[in-house]
């Protein structure tokens, strides 16, 4: 039984800059990342990302998280996510208009669904984010006998790539995601 959780946001703005790279609008990811190129015409279809997490291997499917930001009123974008096979898990964002709350909310779902549900050695958890703040998550829950998996671009961190289970690099798969 599989356990999927996506950091929606991370993915979204991460895939804009592989793709900017993959069009040549950056010459490279570093300098995408650096001067804060996008391709602002990229966009990840959810269903194509549900079948891609979720249909490998026709493994049994226990939850399938998307977490992000809670959309203005009139934006029906988390309804294509539902309808794709999503429970989604929204936050709103801060006074600044920032993003919060979306990285410990992914680490604690995780980790509750592990000790309440989850199987060790059997059950496989699945993580989508690049970025190493889930690296302390990892390792308790590998300690413990559990198989993280991260699904990423090539250039989430090195540490958290190291770290996981099994890393699945999604650039080779840039177009097939492709809303």
């Amino acid at each position: 039984m599989d356990f999927v959780y996506v950091d929606n946001s991370n993915l979204y703005i991460e895939g804009r800059r592989v793709s900017a790279v993959a069009q040549g609008i950056a010459s490279n990811i570093r300098e995408a990342m650096e001067k804060g190129i996008l391709d602002h015409g990229y966009t990840i279809s959810f269903g194509k990302l549900y079948e891609f997490l979720c249909g490998r291997d026709k493994r049994e499917i226990k939850r399938a998280a998307l977490f992000g930001s809670r959309p203005p009123p009139n934006d029906g974008i988390w309804q294509h996510a539902q309808k794709a096979g999503f429970t989604l898990h929204l936050e709103d964002r801060n006074y600044a208009n920032k993003e919060k709350k979306i990285d410990t909310g992914i680490a604690t779902l995780l980790t509750k669904d592990a000790y309440k549900e989850g199987k060790p050695k059997q059950d496989v958890f699945v993580l989508v984010a690049g970025d190493s703040d889930y690296v302390p998550t990892i390792k308790a829950l590998q300690e413990d006998g559990y198989i993280v998996e991260v699904v990423f671009w090539k250039h989430a961190a090195k540490e958290l790539r190291d770290v996981a289970s099994k890393f699945i690099p999604l650039d080779d798969f840039l177009e097939a995601l492709r809303l």
